[in-house]
């Protein structure tokens, strides 16, 4: 091998702080926190300063909430825009709370629009304004024009520096704009065409630029078919347009149709990340599931869900009660009931987050609703027909009763096959009232499985009971 061809020698993070998996060891983080401990802030910047800003960030997330202050205290320096881009929100919001106003602005500024956007938003409106008067002017109408969009939407979203070039210049022309302006954003892949009206009437590529000759207009080089974002769309819509169209950059429109912005594919992944993990969480009903999340709000998100269950269990209850003389005249029936109630939950549970799935992705709309609906339903048939002939067997030779394994045999059938029923309607018919589907669908699929479980297999059990007496 050649001297040119050696490898890079290994840094010390990747020797001593970090493990295989590119997480930080445990007996780094206790040295970091020992330094700090022990008043010796000089050792532990030392340990700190060869991490990467995404490397510092989860040690910030990874100390306890009580000693973060004394760690930003210890290494501030190295706090810059990079680190704070990285934070996790809640650890972010705590550290924020620390700095003074002028100390955020200075970060803020560093910082893309969207990025300072998701730092200054989650202040309280008085430490906003602050802030925003610690700013420059020109900062502070970007962030300001920024939060007066919905949350959640591409005007929070996208980015203001961006390249734009008018349709009447040529190649040169946009070399020598790129070439003669240091302010320009320097992270971009993609030029915006624009016409007087400052409305994008195409793109093109920074390496179509670089390798096409001066004298070409850059109107007879650009794609003109593009994918625009309209501002207040909803971040979720615009995470599926780029995984549709495979985007790495689009720009972003306001209501006249004007440029305003652009959105990159590195913003829409974390988009994708959080999108789909809010909605794993919220079909549990665990809040927003983040470690970080004071342990206050963490109560409030689940105990209400967790209420919400105890009163449709109560219907539950209730179906069991009603058949207290049958379940009296066969105790067998009170030992196997739950078994018809949790097969059907799961069923129930397994084709409801399929279906929010396909209601998030956009895969189920109104156009083929009702073939999705009858598929679940010849799914469920099937499993039902499945499990009830095992359950059925099993419970007429344990008891020696066929009459009770066709009894549970059929309820489960008809549980299974409702819950099939149930995990598609539920979901879709919330979407259709403007409702998340991932936030409640599963307390009224759960109430609809044990409700129909107990009843088909009590009901079934005491219509054999009346033909044998």
């Amino acid at each position: 091998m050649s001297e040119t061809e050696l490898p890079d020698a290994p840094t010390a993070a990747e020797t001593s702080e970090l493990d295989e998996d590119d997480r930080l060891k445990p007996g780094f983080v206790r040295a970091v926190l020992d330094a700090v401990e022990e008043g010796d802030p000089e050792r532990a910047r030392a340990l700190v300063e060869p991490l990467h800003p995404a490397d510092i960030a989860d040690l910030f997330e990874l100390v306890p909430a009580d000693q973060r202050a004394g760690l930003a205290h210890a290494v501030h320096d190295l706090l810059d825009a990079d680190v704070f881009a990285e934070l996790n929100d809640w650890v972010r919001e705590e550290l924020i709370d620390a700095l003074e106003p002028h100390e955020v602005a200075d970060i803020a500024a560093e910082l893309d629009t969207d990025d300072a956007v998701a730092i200054i938003q989650d202040l309280d409106v008085e430490d906003q304004r602050e802030v925003l008067r610690a700013m420059e002017p020109d900062d502070r109408a970007a962030i300001e024009e920024a939060l007066a969009y919905p949350e959640d939407s591409a005007g929070r979203l996208m980015q203001r520096e961006l390249i734009a070039v008018p349709e009447h210049w040529s190649v040169g022309d946009v070399l020598d704009y790129l070439r003669g302006n240091e302010d320009l954003t320097t992270d971009f892949w993609e030029i915006f065409v624009v016409d007087g009206r400052h409305k994008p009437v195409g793109s093109v590529a920074l390496s179509w630029v670089l390798r096409t000759p001066r004298g070409i207009a850059i109107s007879d080089v650009m794609k003109r078919e593009q994918t625009l974002i309209p501002v207040d769309m909803d971040q979720e819509e615009v995470a599926l347009r780029f995984q549709k169209y495979a985007l790495i950059s689009a720009a972003v429109v306001d209501a006249s149709g004007r440029l305003v912005g652009m959105i990159t594919v590195d913003d829409v992944v974390h988009i994708i990340q959080e999108e789909a993990g809010e909605d794993a969480l919220l079909l549990s009903g665990a809040g927003e599931g983040d470690i970080n999340e004071p342990i206050r709000d963490t109560y409030k998100a689940r105990v209400r869900w967790l209420i919400a269950n105890l009163f449709t269990a109560l219907i539950a209850a209730t179906v069991i009660a009603t058949f207290e003389g049958t379940i009296e005249r066969l105790v067998a029936l009170a030992a196997l009931g739950p078994i018809v109630a949790g097969v059907g939950g799961n069923a129930g549970t397994q084709t409801m987050a399929v279906t929010v799935r396909a209601l998030a992705t956009n895969q189920l709309t109104q156009s083929n609703t009702l073939r999705s609906i009858l598929r679940e339903m010849q799914v469920a048939l099937l499993n039902g027909s499945t499990v009830a002939a095992l359950i059925g067997t099993a419970v007429a030779l344990w008891y020696g009763s066929p009459i009770l394994g066709v009894v549970i045999g059929g309820a489960m059938l008809a549980n299974i096959t409702i819950a099939g029923f149930a995990g598609v309607l539920v979901p879709v018919a919330l979407e259709r009232f403007d409702q998340d589907p991932a936030v409640a669908s599963s307390i009224f699929v759960t109430m609809i499985t044990d409700s129909i479980g107990y009843l088909a297999f009590l009901g079934l059990a005491t219509l054999a009971l009346s033909r044998l007496a």
